[in-house]
């Protein structure tokens, strides 16, 4: 057994987030306003690559793996690369992160593939609203959807809502009154700053505490982290079969409890969503036998990850698009 990736601030990584393609469908302002543009001509990972990429992964204790995009639905070997995880090893929690776009044609399947758990974002439950922010006029289907994967019996489904000023922070008792008979996890975001959305991010920008002292307010209380959740701090309510969850990256120790890594969909490790560099791992993923030389690639790497990101600072680090890496 290989040690377990542990950073050199102790933090343990047991959750991996593998985009599987910077294409995206949708024009969202906060992301790519002005559409995807292709910037280099490398291929994503095939499927052999990945195979060896999560293997490893696996054999260092990853125990989670969500693939994010891009638009992860656009790969045509989506439902392969799920069957593929879960051959490699069945208790592997695998998620889906999505616009929504696909999920009519696709939740049948994704369910039959092994898909555990799916995160769909939903930034406005207002049609009109929702076209603004995307860029597409689909939130009734995408809401149609969601209820369908309830009732497939997904272990998970989560809303994600980026909090956006003026646009859909007034919301919140909207979102509340949707999950009161629904086990959705309604998660909010907290705007982030790349190096192409500034202007955007400056006009738009609102902490999540005010979200927060809303729920304090109304009865919500934190409920207990597992091991292997992500960032959101959530909070229950009596009243409420649905939870409420916070990503709140400007908060005071939020990297404190760091417990994923990311791979790009071209096989580049990046320690840190908003650090300077990238490590690219394809070289070591053209074959099993090179198990070992991904291994020490990897543990040499995660002794460089940052202690914290310093988006405080106005740095973003070399992130440009979140397109390119999932968020």
């Amino acid at each position: 057994m290989y040690p377990s990736l542990r950073d050199e601030y102790t933090r343990i990584f047991r959750y991996l987030r593998l985009s599987l393609t910077d294409v995206c469908n949708f024009r969202c302002g906060y992301c790519l306003p002005n559409g995807y543009n292709k910037c280099d001509s490398e291929d994503p990972l095939n499927l052999e690559e990945i195979k060896n990429l999560v293997t490893g992964f696996i054999d260092l204790g990853i125990e989670k793996i969500r693939l994010t995009g891009g638009e992860p639905t656009l790969r045509r070997d989506l439902l392969p690369i799920i069957e593929m995880i879960k051959d490699i090893d069945a208790n592997i929690k695998v998620a889906l992160t999505t616009n929504g776009f696909s999920l009519p044609s696709l939740l049948t399947r994704l369910k039959a593939s092994g898909l555990n758990a799916l995160n769909i974002s939903l930034d406005s439950l207002n049609a009109q609203r929702f076209a603004a922010i995307r860029g597409k006029n689909i939130s009734k289907q995408i809401l149609q959807s969601i209820d369908l994967a309830l009732e497939l019996g997904f272990d998970r489904v989560k809303v994600n809502a980026v909090l956006l000023k003026g646009e859909n922070d007034s919301e919140i008792h909207d979102y509340l009154e949707w999950i009161k008979v629904r086990p959705i996890s309604a998660r909010f975001i907290e705007l982030m700053r790349t190096n192409e959305n500034s202007n955007y991010f400056s006009q738009h920008f609102i902490s999540a505490e005010s979200i927060k002292k809303q729920l304090i307010d109304l009865g919500w209380r934190e409920v207990a982290r597992s091991i292997s959740d992500g960032p959101a701090r959530e909070f229950s309510h009596p009243e409420y079969v649905g939870r409420i969850g916070l990503i709140a990256p400007y908060s005071k120790g939020f990297c404190e409890s760091c417990n994923r890594l990311r791979v790009s969909a071209k096989g580049a490790l990046r320690l840190c969503l908003f650090g300077d560099g990238d490590y690219s791992l394809r070289k070591f993923l053209q074959s099993p036998s090179q198990r070992p030389e991904l291994t020490d690639a990897v543990l040499s790497a995660l002794r460089l990850k940052p202690k914290s990101h310093r988006l405080n600072e106005e740095n973003s680090g070399n992130m440009n698009s979140l397109s390119t890496i999932g968020g």
